[in-house]
């Protein structure tokens, strides 16, 4: 008996060292990876200040955009009015300031002649009886070459109608929608560029367009053209690249084109463009 009482004794003891051990371990472990984690954090690098401005604004239910300078590095980055970049996209209303648009640019002047309108004589062609022919009294019946057209074509306006604030909540969804697919940019310096081509042509290739990127849509603020001239002659050469005013801006350029290149005043005067109305 006492012999085996030893034996439980020991067996006891040997557990206790274990479990000992194992939880000494265990604290060397948790302590190992407080210290990791504490040296990770002194060698994080702080956020920068244009990132905390995005993280805020995303909290704020903000939207912003990054704006790129001529050489593509990012400057700073701008808070976008929610009622023009992240309004509600309605395919429907959509599909029909398009169908307007189209239809607008329409001009309607083909036209063709009727027997009565065609240049000729009006002297019948041959006698009623006795060629075995049909019955004809002009030569400018339909059934002949160079006679009249049926039911042709004749000038007409093709033009549709829309409503003012129709056409406004369109070109909010078109921006909201290529918005949402990052296909918008914001670029700043482009007013104190050289009326060069290959200059415009570097800009783009800064901010990562290539030739082969086509249907770049460049929307300028609301100065006048003299002040602009210099961008309108760098950029009239480039294949694909079309230029548009803030104010005149519409919902059909703005989805016909894969890339809107927005200047950072052209964002202002949309505000004021587009806001103060509604």
């Amino acid at each position: 008996m006492p012999a085996r009482k030893s034996k439980v004794k020991n067996q006891r003891s040997k557990v206790q060292v274990k479990s000992q051990r194992s939880k000494i371990s265990v604290s060397k472990k948790l302590s190992a990876s407080v210290v990791t984690r504490k040296v990770l954090k002194a060698n994080k690098k702080p956020a920068t200040t244009e990132t905390q401005k995005k993280k805020e604004a995303q909290k704020q239910g903000r939207l912003s955009i990054d704006v790129f300078d001529t050489k593509g590095k990012v400057v700073r980055s701008v808070d976008l009015p929610k009622e023009i970049f992240g309004a509600k996209i309605n395919k429907q209303l959509l599909a029909q300031a398009v169908r307007v648009y189209l239809a607008n640019q329409r001009i309607g002047t083909a036209s063709t002649k009727d027997r009565g309108e065609v240049h000729g004589s009006t002297r019948k062609i041959y006698r009623q009886k006795g060629t075995g022919r049909a019955r004809h009294g002009s030569k400018k019946a339909p059934i002949f070459v160079h006679g009249g057209i049926v039911f042709g074509p004749k000038p007409r306006d093709f033009s549709l109608k829309m409503s003012k604030k129709m056409k406004r909540l369109a070109l909010f969804s078109a921006l909201s929608a290529k918005k949402k697919a990052n296909e918008i940019k914001a670029v700043k310096g482009l007013d104190n560029i050289e009326p060069k081509t290959k200059l415009m042509v570097e800009v783009l290739n800064n901010l990562g367009i290539n030739e082969k990127d086509k249907n770049i849509l460049l929307v300028l603020s609301g100065k006048s053209k003299g002040e602009l001239e210099n961008i309108h002659r760098a950029s009239r050469n480039i294949e694909g690249l079309s230029i548009i005013g803030a104010d005149i801006l519409n919902a059909y350029d703005a989805l016909n084109n894969k890339l809107i290149l927005l200047m950072e005043s052209s964002i202002e005067h949309m505000k004021e463009r587009f806001l103060k109305e509604s």
